[in-house]
C-alpha cells in the first residue's frame, strides 16, 4: 500500500473519464477546505492482508488529520504510486472499508468517484507535515 497525503486549505475535483469500463456513469464536481487529502494505490501484495492495510490507512488518516485538527478527509485511487497494482475489486472493498471506519468515527469524508480520471486542483499547506508519504 502507498499513501500520498496532502493537508489542503483547499481542494476541489470534477469527473473527467471513466478509466474502469464497468463503473456506473458518475459526473460530479465538489470541493472541501481544510482537508486531508489522500492518495492511495492498493498493490498486488495488499490482497493477502486486507485487515493490516485498512487498519493501517485508517491510522495515517487519523493521525495527518489530527496533526492540523481537521475532520474532514478526502480519498483518491490513485495507481500510479507502484508498478503492482491490486485488482479493481480489492481497491474498491479498501476503500469503501476505510470510508465506513472513518465516518463512524466522526470524520467528514470525501470520495472521488472509483473508476475515474478527475481533473483536480489543490492548495497545500506550507508546513512539512502538509506532505507525507506511507509505505506498509
Amino acid at each position: 500500500m502507498k499513501l500520498l497525503l496532502f493537508f489542503t486549505n483547499d481542494w476541489w475535483y470534477k469527473t473527467a473519464s471513466k478509466s474502469l469500463d464497468n463503473v456506473p456513469a458518475d459526473e460530479k464536481e465538489e470541493a472541501v477546505s481544510d482537508a486531508v487529502v489522500i492518495f492511495f494505490h492498493c498493490e498486488a501484495e495488499d490482497e493477502a492482508k486486507f485487515s493490516s492495510v485498512v487498519q493501517k490507512f485508517v491510522k495515517n488518516a487519523k493521525w495527518l488529520a489530527g496533526k492540523f485538527k481537521t475532520k474532514n478527509i478526502v480519498l483518491h485511487s490513485f495507481n500510479h504510486l507502484s508498478s503492482t497494482k491490486s485488482s479493481p475489486e480489492f481497491a474498491r472493498r479498501v476503500l469503501d472499508d476505510v470510508r465506513q471506519r472513518l465516518e463512524r468515527t466522526g470524520y467528514a469524508v470525501m470520495v472521488t468517484p472509483f473508476g475515474y480520471f478527475n481533473e483536480f486542483r489543490m492548495h497545500v499547506a506550507g508546513d512539512s507535515l502538509a506532505k507525507v508519504f506511507k509505505e506498509f
